[in-house]
């Protein structure tokens, strides 16, 4: 009886938490992508948006999941960011991408890093602050993408 509790017990925690295997890749080459969305964001006159998370973190997943499902934020991030998703994770700590980021895991994760165009760092979000029950508050996020964009920064449109 306690083994059956406890496989429903799993298993209801299994659906009630995102599961994704490849959003973050502890692979990949973290500062290789880092330094190409800094030269694409200077092509394009835009700011680069980095998370980073891993796929352990079920609120790495929401985070991604809420992005892509909420049209207003996926629109706002795609005309005005550059966005790359940086693992952290114990395969993959990416310790000298997260020192050029300002080690912003120390905020939780995920963590956003916003980066100008010249890929200097100009602002750490700390996205517990951006929670709202079990997911994310559409308003609290939009107020952080535009207020670091580039128009949000006081900086003209580079197109």
């Amino acid at each position: 009886m306690m083994r059956a509790f406890a496989l429903l017990m799993m298993a209801l925690y299994a659906l009630g938490t995102p599961q994704r295997g490849n959003l973050y890749d502890p692979q990949a080459d973290a500062m290789a992508a880092l330094d190409q969305a800094v030269a694409m964001a200077q092509s394009q006159g835009k700011h680069v948006l980095v998370q980073v998370g891993g796929n352990w973190c079920p609120w790495c997943i929401r985070l991604h999941d809420f992005m892509e499902a909420n049209s207003e934020v996926k629109s706002y991030l795609a005309e005005n960011y550059v966005v790359v998703r940086v693992n952290y994770s114990k395969e993959n700590k990416n310790a000298e991408v997260l020192g050029r980021l300002g080690n912003p895991q120390r905020f939780g994760f995920p963590v956003l890093v916003v980066l100008n165009t010249e890929g200097a760092r100009i602002h750490t979000q700390d996205t517990g602050l951006l929670e709202s029950g079990d997911g994310y508050d559409a308003k609290k996020v939009l107020a952080v993408l535009k207020g670091w964009s580039r128009a949000g920064c006081g900086l003209a449109e580079r197109r």
